[in-house]
């Protein structure tokens, strides 16, 4: 399941990144999104959602949300 289908609220482990892209890996690795990280999503939003990814709040689109699987 990727992390567009998360439940708001819940904490997830993200289990891998899929994508080719390695500017988007990159992104995704600066924010401290990558396997074995804890993930929750806040909100869910038209456009994307709001994760929480250790102590910060990001607000990430549905491209990025679904390149995460959790």
């Amino acid at each position: 399941m990727n992390l567009r289908d998360a439940v708001e609220g819940k904490e997830y482990v993200v289990r891998q990144i899929d994508t080719e892209d390695e500017d988007l890996n990159a992104f995704l690795f600066s924010l401290g999104c990558y396997s074995g990280e804890h993930i929750t999503v806040v909100s869910h939003l038209k456009g994307g959602c709001i994760v929480s990814i250790k102590d910060g709040r990001y607000n990430i689109d549905h491209q990025l949300a679904d390149a995460i699987i959790i």
